[in-house]
C-alpha cells in the first residue's frame, strides 16, 4: 500500500470512535473576528473544518466575534470605543459601527458555508445556515459612574428556538448582538454569547478558538487538560499564567496575568453552569478544531469539572479495548493468552483507565479463595501513555480494592516485569507459597517469578 493511503486509513480507523462519539452531540463554537480577517486560507480551513463536523453529525452552533471588524469601522470614521474599568462603553455612534460589522460578519459566514467549488472540501455540500433573535440583551447600565450606554450582557437564550433550527439539520450562527424586551439593540461579548449560548443548551462542548498561544506550564509543557480545580488555580494571583506564553510564571517575574485569562476564566464559568467539556484552542493552528476532536491528546487545552481520564470497572463492552491492549504482548509472550469468553465471565476483576472513550489500560485483581492473598495479572498500559505514571495510579486502585476485599498481601506472576513491580514494593516469592489451588495452575513452561507485597495498613504490613 502507498504510503500516503496507509497513512490516511490509519487515521481514518484511529478517528472512527470519535465520530461514533461525537454524532449528534451538540457543540458551540466560538471565535474572534480575526479569524475572517487573516489570510482566505486560514478561513477556508476552519469553515472546511467546521462544515466536516457538521456532516458528520455533529449540531453546530457558532459565535462568531467581530471586534477588528468593528473597530476598522470606528478607524474609518475617526472614532473609537471607549473602556472604563475592562468594559466597553458603546455611544450610538460605536453602536452603528457594531450593528454594521456584525451584519457583515454574519453574511460572510452564510457566504463561506454556501461554497460549493469542485475539488474543494465544500464540492457538493448543502449545508443550512440558521440566524436570528436568539439572544434577550439588558444594559450594563451605570456603574461606579460610568454610563455604559449600548454595552449589555445577556439576559436570556432562546434554547427552544436554537435546538429547533439544529433539529432541522441547520448549522445555528449566534451573533453577539442582543436585543431587550423593549426592542432596544446591546453590544455583548462574543465569549459571553458563547457561554451563555453552552449553558442554555447544555451543550456537550463549548469549543473556544483564541488568537493567543498554547497554555503552558513552567516547563513549557502543553497543558492538555485542566480539572475544574486545577484551572482555578491557574487564575490564583500566585499561580497567574505567563502573558508572553501563556506559562506558570516563575516566582520572580510576578503576578502577571496571561491573555488567557480571560478564555480561562469563561471554561470555568461554563463548566460550573453544566457544561461537561470546555476546549480551549489555538485558531492559528491549522486543523486545530480536527485535531483537538479527533485524536487521544489533542491540540489544545481540555477544561472539564471531572478528570480526564478515570478509572472504573470494567464492562463487556470494554472487553474489545482490553483485547486491543493486550494482544501484542500475547504475541510475544509477555501475557498469557485470554480469550474473548474468558474475559466476559471475570470482567468484573478488570479495572479500566478510559480516555476519551478509549481504554488506554487496564489490570486486573483475581482474590484468590481460602487465602489473605489477591493475584494481580494483565497489568497493561498503551505504549503512547507509559510516561504518565499510569501503572502505578492503575496498582494504587488495585491494592486499595484487594484491602477492601480484605485482602492483606497481592501477589503477581511475570516473566518480564519482576523490576517494576519489585520497585513498587513487591518481594520475590516461591511457587510454593502461593495458595494449593493456585500452584495447580503454576505454568512450569513459562516459569514465571512470583512476587508478593504486603498491603499498607494490613496486619502483615503493621508487623
Amino acid at each position: 500500500m502507498d504510503e500516503s493511503l496507509s497513512r490516511l486509513v490509519d487515521w481514518f480507523r484511529h478517528s472512527t470512535p470519535y465520530i461514533h462519539a461525537h454524532r449528534g452531540r451538540t457543540f458551540v463554537v466560538s471565535f474572534g473576528g480575526e479569524a475572517l480577517t487573516d489570510d482566505s486560507d486560514a478561513a477556508a480551513g476552519l469553515i472546511h473544518d467546521l462544515a466536516l463536523l457538521s456532516g458528520l453529525g455533529v449540531r453546530l452552533v457558532v459565535v462568531p466575534g467581530a471586534r477588528p471588524q468593528v473597530e476598522q469601522r470606528l478607524t474609518a470614521q475617526g472614532a473609537r470605543l471607549e473602556d472604563s474599568a475592562g468594559r466597553r462603553v458603546t455611544d450610538a455612534a460605536a453602536m452603528a459601527c457594531v450593528r454594521d460589522a456584525v451584519g457583515s460578519v454574519r453574511l460572510e459566514l452564510e457566504a463561506l458555508f454556501s461554497m460549493g467549488l469542485a475539488n474543494s472540501p465544500m464540492a457538493g455540500l448543502r449545508l443550512q445556515v440558521a440566524s436570528g433573535n436568539f439572544v434577550t440583551a439588558r444594559p450594563l447600565g451605570i456603574r461606579d459612574g460610568v454610563d455604559y450606554q449600548h454595552t449589555g450582557e445577556v439576559r436570556r437564550i432562546d434554547a427552544g428556538a436554537i435546538r429547533a433550527r439544529l433539529d432541522d439539520g441547520a448549522l445555528v450562527v449566534v451573533s453577539p448582538l442582543g436585543v431587550s424586551p423593549t426592542g432596544e439593540p446591546f453590544n455583548l461579548y462574543a465569549e459571553d454569547v458563547a457561554v451563555a449560548v453552552a449553558q442554555a443548551l447544555q451543550a456537550d462542548k463549548l469549543i473556544v478558538l483564541h488568537e493567543g498561544d498554547e497554555l503552558r506550564d513552567r516547563h513549557h509543557h502543553r497543558l492538555g487538560e485542566l480539572t475544574l480545580e486545577q484551572a482555578l488555580e491557574c487564575l490564583s494571583p500566585n499561580s497567574a499564567l505567563d502573558a508572553d506564553r501563556g506559562q506558570t510564571p516563575t516566582p520572580d517575574r510576578g503576578q502577571t496575568q496571561s491573555p488567557l485569562a480571560p478564555q480561562l476564566q469563561r471554561a470555568v464559568e461554563a463548566c460550573r453552569g453544566g457544561v461537561p467539556r470546555v476546549h480551549l484552542l489555538p485558531r492559528r493552528v491549522d486543523g486545530a478544531l480536527l485535531g483537538e476532536l479527533f485524536t487521544r491528546d489533542g491540540v489544545g487545552t481540555l477544561v472539564t469539572p471531572r478528570p480526564f481520564e478515570q478509572l472504573r470497572t470494567a464492562r463487556v463492552d470494554d472487553i474489545g479495548g482490553i483485547l486491543a491492549l493486550t494482544a501484542p504482548l500475547e504475541r510475544d509472550g509477555t501475557l498469557v493468552a485470554r480469550t474473548r469468553e474468558r474475559l466476559e465471565t471475570e470482567i468484573g476483576d478488570y479495572t479500566v483507565m478510559e480516555r476519551e472513550g478509549t481504554v488506554v489500560a487496564c489490570a486486573a485483581l483475581h482474590p484468590l479463595p481460602d487465602s489473605d492473598l489477591a493475584e494481580l495479572a494483565c497489568l497493561v498500559v498503551h505504549p503512547d501513555y507509559q510516561n504518565g505514571h499510569r501503572g502505578t495510579r492503575l496498582l494504587a486502585s488495585l491494592e486499595q480494592k484487594a484491602r477492601a476485599a480484605g485482602c492483606d498481601r497481592l501477589c503477581v506472576l511475570t516473566t518480564r516485569t519482576a523490576h517494576w513491580f519489585q520497585e513498587h514494593g513487591f518481594q520475590p516469592a516461591k511457587v510454593d507459597q502461593l495458595p494449593v489451588a493456585r500452584q495447580a495452575f503454576y505454568n512450569l513452561a513459562r516459569g514465571s517469578r512470583v512476587l508478593v507485597k504486603d498491603l499498607p495498613g494490613s496486619v502483615r504490613g503493621q508487623g
